[in-house]
């Protein structure tokens, strides 16, 4: 999996984006299984369903509303990190993107994270992920420091939700769903 580019940068004095690319196929890299798009969507879809396997730290998921209308499907989860619970709106549009939103709370600030499927070429999948959250207060910014280590643990996330992913597609056979 290659970095393709990386971006951070303040929308606003409160609002903040992070986004960068993670190459799923790489040609070069032989002994890498190549997915393809649909493998790709099953996984995604694997984590809105079942989080646990994918996010350090979440005890339990507990989708409270499910409804799909023209074919994209919004479920309402409330996720269990044991010492905090929070609630979150997953959407997900098939075979594109899903997009995860949580509203502020008193312990955390608003949040949203988009994941899209980018297929420049055919066979050529990435993943984009887009970060945006706003910070509560001026006196809450992020400093550098803190900004790189919150980058970084975003990044080794969601490089081990690719894995998880190969990992599912591996061991599921062809055609069976993974979710």
């Amino acid at each position: 999996m290659i970095w393709q580019t990386a971006d951070c940068r303040i929308l606003q004095p409160l609002k903040m984006k992070f986004e960068h690319l993670v190459q799923i196929n790489d040609t070069t890299l032989f002994a890498l299984q190549p997915l393809s798009r649909t493998q790709l969507w099953q996984g995604l879809m694997a984590r809105a369903y079942q989080p646990t396997d994918f996010l350090i730290g979440l005890e339990a998921c507990d989708i409270t509303k499910e409804e799909t209308l023209a074919g994209v499907t919004t479920l309402q989860r409330k996720l269990d990190f044991g010492a905090f619970k929070m609630q979150d709106t997953l959407t997900l549009e098939p075979l594109q993107r899903t997009t995860i939103v949580v509203d502020a709370t008193e312990m955390f600030s608003a949040s949203r994270l988009s994941i899209a499927i980018e297929e420049p070429t055919p066979g050529d999948l990435f993943l984009r992920f887009t970060y945006e959250w706003e910070e509560a207060t001026a006196d809450s910014a992020l400093d550098l420091t803190t900004l790189e280590i919150r980058k970084q643990a975003y990044k080794n996330a969601d490089l081990d939700t690719v894995q998880r992913i190969r990992e599912m597609t591996h061991d599921c056979p062809s055609g069976e769903k993974l979710h």
